[in-house]
């Protein structure tokens, strides 16, 4: 199977602390880590992010080995 192209899930937080997920997007070839990761931004908002709000570009692969993690075992009843 395949490997998908690289890309980020971009988060929002809102004002009671949780985290609201704006969509996935397509990793801009040729930009630095940060850069990319703010470009990333800018285009889940349509270019409307505002100053002062929280946003997180997580890798898509990391979000989805995030998803299939286990409870870890051996844990506090």
């Amino acid at each position: 199977m395949p490997a998908a192209a690289p890309g980020f899930v971009v988060l929002r937080e809102l004002p009671d602390g949780r985290w609201q997920m704006l969509g996935e997007v397509p990793r801009r070839r040729g930009l630095p880590a940060r850069e990319a990761r703010s470009r990333a931004i800018l285009d889940a908002t349509g270019g409307e992010a505002k100053a002062g709000e929280a946003y997180a570009a997580v890798l898509r692969s990391e979000w989805r080995l995030a998803q299939d993690s286990a409870a870890p075992s051996g844990g506090r009843p």
